[in-house]
């Protein structure tokens, strides 16, 4: 009888990596990590694991030497997982969630919404005819007369965010559902011949760790958690990571701090002139552009993933989405939030007849390692045989993969006709995965990286600094 395929080595197929380099990793279970009714935890080993085996990889190509030895430790996974709860600056934790991102009960059932940025409260309030003052109880009493389908419909149209809960029986047989689950679970395709290997290795001293991204350009078009996540891990392993922000649309300064370790970040606005010559001088020499927008988004400043691999032979495209590419949805806003509500994962994990959430934002951390290993994996490819490559992922298949596509520990579906069932209660000390540096921002305390190769690096060599400081240019 076959053994079925464990949530890594579906992973690294879903890569092209090559089985063989699984024989390298070996992982240190500690039990009390990421506990939910979903196998989260089993998610989170998987997404770091097959990352930390592609950078491996790459650190052969790049060395000519033998790929070393992956190890995943699930305290440092699940301590990373909620990194940007981890955090301190100066002594102070960050809010992660404003007062009207959360779930309302409705007519018939539940909504969430997520109204973190001004912008994003302000259209939900104007889709609720309520003041731009309006409290949480005055938003309740709102909502509580409506029905959750059409406050979703009504607040979308706003251009606000707001998500239905259903359960995974109703995400399934929902067209948005259907059009996410014909997806795989990462794609990743090379769409052009292209005679570009990766950037030569710049001089290792000795006793200096093996970074094996170094001399990779990226451009960093993300925002919030998944995409940063994904350049955040670029930037530990070597990349010249520079995001680049619109100066139009307000930034977390925490969220920002928690994903910009490695990076240096800029402001360009591209309906200038000025700076869209600027854009364009970076993208002729960058290797790699990741976009966290939603699709169609930048396809006016022609950095739709199709175009950009016409432009630029030899690049490697990376899109990161909520919803995916195809379907009704496929233009929307999300957040890993609204995906748990509309998915069913909200509805599995919850108790007492109330929607509950994963112990982490899963998708959103799961998601941004997978785009990660696919960025690695494709540079990899390029440095062999040449190509373009375009790689896409999207939060809602993660998600459809954690609810369906994974085994989970007791090789039990979650039981749903349970809703009131306790959750186990179990901890771990996330101390030892903790560290401290001080930045321009004050003295931080931060989640070390979970991904870790032998002779690989323990952090990154930077701090992060200060949200759209740095100049617009290569390091």
């Amino acid at each position: 009888m076959t053994r079925p395929a464990t949530a890594t080595e579906s992973v690294w197929a879903a890569l092209g990596g090559d089985p063989a380099l699984l024989s390298l990793l070996s992982t240190a279970v500690r039990p009390g990590t990421l506990d939910a009714r979903l196998p989260v935890r089993e998610l989170a080993r998987a997404c770091v694991g097959a990352c930390a085996l592609a950078a491996a990889e790459l650190a052969a190509v790049r060395t000519g030497g033998s790929a070393p030895s992956v190890r995943v430790d699930d305290a440092a996974v699940a301590t990373a997982f909620v990194s940007e709860r981890h955090l301190l600056v100066d002594g102070r934790g960050p809010v992660n969630f404003a007062p009207l991102s959360r779930f309302w009960r409705t007519a018939d059932g539940w909504v969430r919404t997520h109204a973190n940025y001004p912008h994003h409260r302000a259209r939900l309030l104007d889709a609720l005819d309520l003041a731009a003052d309006a409290s949480v109880g005055t938003v309740a009493t709102c909502l509580a007369g409506r029905s959750a389908v059409e406050v979703e419909d009504t607040v979308y149209a706003a251009g606000g965010l707001a998500v239905a809960l259903r359960t995974a029986a109703e995400w399934a047989a929902h067209e948005q559902g259907a059009a996410v689950a014909r997806l795989p679970l990462l794609s990743r395709e090379s769409v052009a011949v292209a005679d570009r290997s990766a950037p030569h290795a710049p001089a290792r001293l000795s006793g200096d760790p093996l970074r094996p991204a170094a001399g990779v350009r990226v451009l960093d078009l993300t925002r919030v958690i998944a995409g940063p996540v994904a350049t955040r891990t670029l930037a530990l392993l070597g990349a010249d990571v520079l995001r680049v922000d619109t100066p139009l649309l307000p930034e977390d300064p925490d969220a920002h701090t928690d994903t910009g370790f490695g990076k240096r970040s800029a402001k360009l606005d591209l309906g200038v002139r000025a700076d869209r010559r600027t854009f364009e001088g970076l993208l002729a020499e960058a290797d790699v552009v990741v976009t966290g927008y939603r699709p169609g988004a930048l396809d006016r400043f022609a950095l739709a993933p199709e175009a950009l691999a016409v432009r630029r032979p030899g690049l490697v495209v990376a899109q990161l989405s909520a919803w995916g590419r195809n379907g009704p949805w496929s233009g929307r806003r999300g957040f890993d939030s609204l995906v748990q509500a509309a998915t069913g994962i909200a509805a599995i994990e919850g108790s007492a007849g109330r929607p509950g959430a994963l112990p982490a934002q899963a998708l959103d951390h799961g998601t941004g390692y997978l785009l990660a290993a696919a960025v690695l994996r494709s540079l990899t490819e390029r440095s062999r045989e040449g190509g373009t490559f375009l790689v896409r992922a999207a939060l809602a298949r993660t998600a459809a993969w954690l609810v369906h596509g994974l085994a989970r520990p007791d090789e039990e579906r979650p039981d749903e006709e349970r809703p009131n069932e306790e959750r186990p209660q179990t901890s771990y000390d996330p101390g030892p995965w903790l560290a401290e540096t001080d930045s321009d921002l004050g003295r931080l305390r931060y989640a070390r990286t979970p991904v870790a190769f032998a002779g690989g690096p323990a952090d990154w060599a930077r701090p992060p600094g200060r949200w759209g400081t740095d100049a617009a240019r290569w390091a």
